[in-house]
């Protein structure tokens, strides 16, 4: 259920960017059992990560907080409505609910028109086309080699992880 002090940290953790070299302004929380539980803004640029959005540093808070990849039962609160990138990243690790402030459309009237010396540009739209695809009919080059050599090495993986000794529910990647 949605509280909007969750909302408001979100919000304030974005606004941080102002004044903070090599973030932007996307701010998210996660909340688990009614406390936050992990805390990120974008860090793209400060940390020469693309992949570091205020979602992704969140869910990153979160799990080493928390000690596991398992955010079933948790809930996302962002700033702005999230990338495809990081809606894969909360499927992934199982975040059940999302509220958002900004959507796709008011960022695009904020930030479409910077130089890219002052933000890298990101094509959601492209995103979303492509990522649903399977690997051949995207625009990406892509080729498969050495299949049953890593296929080998994930089965070996599984039989390990299947083991007693390896066994910890909620420790492991799923």
């Amino acid at each position: 259920m949605y509280e909007d002090r969750f909302m408001d940290r979100a919000i304030a953790i974005s606004a941080t960017a102002l004044d903070t070299p090599g973030t932007e302004p996307f701010g998210a929380v996660v909340v688990k059992d009614g406390e936050i539980v992990g805390e990120g803004i974008n860090r793209s640029v400060l940390n020469h990560d693309p992949t570091s959005h205020g979602e992704t540093e969140a869910i990153r808070d979160a799990c080493r907080n928390l000690g596991t990849v398992d955010l079933r039962g948790a809930t996302l609160y962002s700033s702005c409505e999230p990338c495809p990138l990081c809606v894969a990243a909360m499927l992934i690790a199982g975040v059940s609910e999302l509220y958002y402030a900004a959507d796709m459309t008011q960022a695009g009237a904020a930030l479409g028109d910077l130089p890219e010396s002052a933000r890298f540009p990101i094509d959601v739209g492209h995103m979303l086309s492509q990522c649903g695809l399977p690997a051949p009919a995207r625009q990406m080059t892509s080729a498969r080699h050495q299949s049953a050599r890593a296929a080998d090495i994930l089965h070996r993986w599984a039989g390990k992880a299947r083991s007693p000794l390896l066994s910890s529910p909620g420790k492991l990647g799923r």
